[in-house]
């Protein structure tokens, strides 16, 4: 079910029930002969929701939800199963390859792991200004110089210009960051996927470099898809959140709402183990138990049910609807007994879930 029915003149990215499976790799013996069923990796499963241009979107889960796939989708680097993809009133699913090229340059990514992102080959100035020469934005080598130079300060690496002929493996791990940042704008994109980007970092500059972050963005109007496994990270840089469990979206709203009124026993869980700087907080709810089920054979009906404390027999058997929350215009969850979707069934003695947060 799509997060709105009808997209705003704003929306600069849309996806629209959008799936991506994985065929899960066979034996040679099981190729030759053909035996059994091909199965596949449901890694992302129907996931619909729209990113205003300006804004911060956040993407949040465990390892294994489906994040970082959902993101790669939006940005054109992955094509989807089913589903649609729109970007900027241009749907990628219909882009030849080197349409699809054209269109890459309003679409940038910071990845997680800079040194692995970084041509070790490439000085920073040749490696970061690399896409200025592709899309043929430059006119000569002194323009292409200042224009890195240029960014390189924006970022934080001053002088630029005496960082454009160092290497990566010259420099910090906080300042090869800072150059994955400057290579995504550089371009003057419109949409910046962030997957991680803090988390290579040390625990002195992760703080640093969100402000710079959240500094850029105001400053170039840039548009993200932010995507965390850190609660904490979201609730300073992000307008609206997206929960993510098993390729799902489970509950998805404006940041302080989902923040200050979870409807989603796994949204509550994750808010729980936020850590408090307070030595005498006991966590109030308990931890899901067990872990992440395997993707290939989603559990049947809610998806969350098999470490869910207040799953019921419905839980196990129908899958709940994305469904908006009562009285809370943009805030929506899949959830049988917090939407009112089956507002009439008992429920049963629910764990109290209330969660301690982090201002």
């Amino acid at each position: 079910m799509s997060e709105n029915n009808s997209s705003s003149s704003n929306t600069i990215l849309r996806l629209q029930d959008v799936k991506k499976y994985f065929p899960v790799k066979r034996d040679l013996l099981q190729q030759i002969m053909r035996v059994g069923e091909q199965q596949y990796v449901h890694a992302v499963d129907g996931v619909s929701f729209e990113i205003e241009q300006g804004k911060v979107f956040g993407l949040v889960g465990e390892s294994g939800s489906g994040k970082s796939t959902t993101g790669r989708l939006g940005v054109g680097l992955l094509e989807p199963t089913e589903g649609e993809v729109v970007f900027e009133d241009v749907h990628l699913n219909n882009l030849s390859g080197e349409e699809l090229r054209k269109m890459r340059r309003y679409m940038q990514v910071i990845f997680q792991d800079p040194m692995a992102s970084l041509n070790p080959r490439m000085s920073l100035g040749e490696g970061v200004g690399h896409g200025l020469k592709i899309h043929r934005l430059v006119n000569s080598q002194q323009e292409f110089r200042h224009r890195v130079s240029e960014i390189f300060e924006k970022v934080g690496l001053t002088p630029g210009d005496a960082y454009f002929d160092r290497y990566p493996h010259q420099i910090s791990g906080g300042q090869r960051q800072r150059a994955v940042i400057a290579r995504a704008l550089v371009m003057q994109p419109k949409l910046i996927l962030a997957d991680e980007p803090i988390a290579m970092a040390d625990v002195s500059v992760k703080a640093i470099l969100l402000d710079l972050m959240v500094q850029l963005q105001r400053e170039f109007g840039l548009t993200y898809l932010f995507i965390t496994h850190d609660l904490a990270t979201a609730k300073y840089i992000c307008d609206r959140i997206a929960i993510m469990y098993l390729g799902e979206i489970i509950e998805v709203g404006d940041i302080r709402t989902v923040y200050t009124n979870p409807k989603h026993p796994y949204t509550e869980a994750l808010l729980a183990a936020v850590p408090v700087p307070d030595p005498r907080f006991r966590r109030p709810a308990p931890m899901p138990r067990g872990e992440i089920p395997n993707a290939i054979n989603p559990p049947s009906g809610c998806r969350f049910h098999p470490r869910c404390p207040i799953a019921q027999d419905i839980c196990k058997t129908e899958h709940p609807r994305l469904l908006e929350v009562p009285g809370q215009a943009g805030h929506m969850a899949a959830c049988h007994f917090r939407t009112g979707d089956y507002i009439h069934l008992d429920p049963g003695p629910l764990i109290n879930m209330n969660v301690a947060m982090v201002e």
